[in-house]
C-alpha cells in the first residue's frame, strides 16, 4: 500500500514539473509570436478563459456539488477543489469584503523554474490563471475581473490574484426556446 502512494506522490510531482517546463515553453513561444508583454497578456487570458470553462464542466460532471450562496463559499470551492485539484497547490484567501478577495499563493507552480527577463517587465507570466477564473466563474454565471497584484517573479514574497464580483450574469435561452 505505501508503495502506491509513493508512486502516486512520485506520478504527481512529474506531472507537476511537466506542466510548469511545458508552459514556460509555450509563453516562450508566444513572445516570440507576438509584438508586445500586452499582447501575450491577452493571450493568455483568453486561453485561460477557455479553459476555465472546460474545468467547470469537468469539475461539475465529477462532483455533485450544489450552487455556492455567496461569495465567501465560491472563493472555498475554488481554493479547496479548483486550485487544489487543477494546480496542486491551495492558495489563501484573504482581504475577503462582500463584493472581492484575495487569492494568495506561497508557490506557483507555472513559475517553479523561471526567471522574468527585464526585458519583458510587463510580462504577466502567469495570466493564464486570471483567465482561468474568469472563464470558470462565468460559466457558473459570475462576472469577475482578476489581476495580479503581487508575483514572486517580481520579487515579491508571494503571488496574490485579486478577484472583484461584478455581477450575476442572468440565464438566458435562445430565442424560440423556453
Amino acid at each position: 500500500m505505501s508503495r502506491q502512494s509513493n508512486r502516486t506522490a512520485d506520478n504527481r510531482r512529474v506531472s507537476s514539473e511537466l506542466l510548469t517546463l511545458t508552459y514556460g515553453a509555450f509563453v516562450s513561444q508566444l513572445l516570440k509570436d507576438y509584438e508586445s508583454d500586452e499582447s501575450v497578456n491577452k493571450q493568455l487570458d483568453t486561453m485561460g478563459y477557455n479553459i476555465g470553462i472546460r474545468i467547470v464542466e469537468d469539475y461539475l460532471a465529477r462532483t455533485s456539488v450544489r450552487r455556492c450562496g455567496d461569495l465567501r463559499e465560491t472563493a472555498d470551492k475554488i481554493v479547496k477543489d479548483g486550485f487544489k485539484h487543477y494546480l496542486g497547490v491551495a492558495p489563501t484567501i484573504q482581504g475577503m469584503t462582500h463584493n472581492e478577495f484575495s487569492l494568495v499563493l506561497d508557490s506557483n507552480p507555472l513559475t517553479e523554474f523561471v526567471e522574468l527577463p527585464q526585458s519583458h517587465a510587463n510580462l504577466q507570466f502567469s495570466n493564464i490563471i486570471c483567465g482561468a477564473l474568469r472563464g470558470a466563474l462565468e460559466a457558473v454565471h459570475l462576472q469577475i475581473d482578476a489581476q495580479f497584484v503581487q508575483d514572486t517573479l517580481r520579487g515579491d514574497p508571494a503571488t496574490e490574484i485579486r478577484v472583484k464580483f461584478i455581477k450575476r450574469i442572468e440565464e438566458t435561452l435562445p430565442p424560440g426556446e423556453d
